[in-house]
């Protein structure tokens, strides 16, 4: 008896392993799941998705979700999508809500949309509920030279049919910017500017800045309008401010020239001083040579010195005079 118990309970472990392995790899309660929740699915056809591993449930618990809203989907499409790297729960999420709010998407276009890295259910919603983009302080200058600091707020919905391709938010942030700066920079005053703001909000929505983009631009209101510097009086100091340092290197370049024309006299008094010093001394020689070849005598030669004692002694006179007075 003891032998026919061990085998009974061997053949019994082993089944029960059997089975564990079967239920685990073959999704039968996710099969039943989809049974009564009216979605028919082949017990294969979840082996099969085993094999060519995808989840079962990543597939199977949407297309259910999808079944109940009354969204007839295929299961190949939904694995296709998964196993292309794709959100399937995602999808199907967007695909109910566009159904609900009454919005044509397919679930071609749906899948497209995340596969480009957008969240496909997040863009129904702005299609329902707009979302509202506030702009970061856009400096402008007006011309009369004040510059002045405009913020909005863009109130935009996604458009479906150009979020595959469609630029987003930094671009629609970036041409209400622009806008905002030709606006306040063709204003002759910055006090047009801040009587009448809504002249922003209309010359921007008159360029179509919504064109090529994921959005649609529904209205533009400005939120804050604040002055700031005076650039056009800034601009004519800091002109000034140059001009005079041009004027300061144009008047020390003509100084260094007057000093350098001043240092050049001064170099030629002092050469032609050292011309008459060398002329004065040739008179000695020449007197000598006039007194050995006889043309003046000894007494002239005193009478000359005499003369030149009495114009010595008249100079020092003057001068003590002068320095008397």
């Amino acid at each position: 008896m003891t032998g026919p118990l061990i085998s009974f309970g061997i053949i019994a472990i082993v089944g029960f392993l059997v089975l564990t392995f079967l239920f685990s790899f073959i999704p039968v309660g996710l099969w039943i799941t989809a049974f009564f929740s009216g979605v028919r699915i082949g017990l294969f056809t979840l082996i099969g998705m085993r094999f060519r591993r995808v989840a079962p449930s990543r597939i199977v618990n949407p297309l259910i979700k999808a079944t109940k809203a009354g969204i007839d989907l295929s299961t190949d499409s939904l694995e296709a999508h998964y196993l292309a790297g794709g959100n399937v729960n995602s999808v199907v999420d967007a695909l109910i809500a566009a159904h609900t709010a009454e919005i044509v998407l397919e679930f071609e276009r749906a899948a497209a949309i995340d596969l480009a890295g957008r969240d496909v259910l997040e863009a129904v919603r702005m299609s329902v509920k707009p979302k509202v983009i506030e702009t970061p302080k856009v400096a402008a200058v007006a011309k009369d030279g004040i510059e002045v600091m405009v913020k909005a707020r863009v109130t935009v919905r996604a458009n479906i049919e150009r979020l595959v391709g469609g630029a987003g938010e930094e671009t629609i942030i970036a041409r209400v910017g622009e806008g905002i700066v030709t606006t306040v920079g063709s204003s002759s005053s910055h006090k047009a500017v801040l009587e009448n703001p809504d002249s922003i909000s209309q010359t921007v929505l008159t360029k179509g800045l919504d064109a090529g983009s994921a959005f649609e631009i529904l209205s533009i209101d400005i939120a804050d309008i604040d002055i700031g510097r005076n650039i056009g009086a800034q601009l004519q100091t800091d002109q000034a401010e140059a001009d005079k340092r041009i004027a300061q290197a144009k008047a020390e370049e003509r100084r260094a020239m007057a000093v350098a024309n001043e240092q050049e006299m001064v170099a030629r008094v002092q050469e032609m001083r050292a011309k008459v010093v060398e002329a004065e001394a040739e008179v000695p020689k020449a007197m000598a040579y006039a007194l050995k070849e006889g043309k003046i005598g000894v007494m002239d030669y005193y009478n000359m010195k005499n003369v030149m004692a009495d114009t010595e002694m008249r100079k020092s006179i003057s001068s003590i005079s002068k320095d008397e007075e």
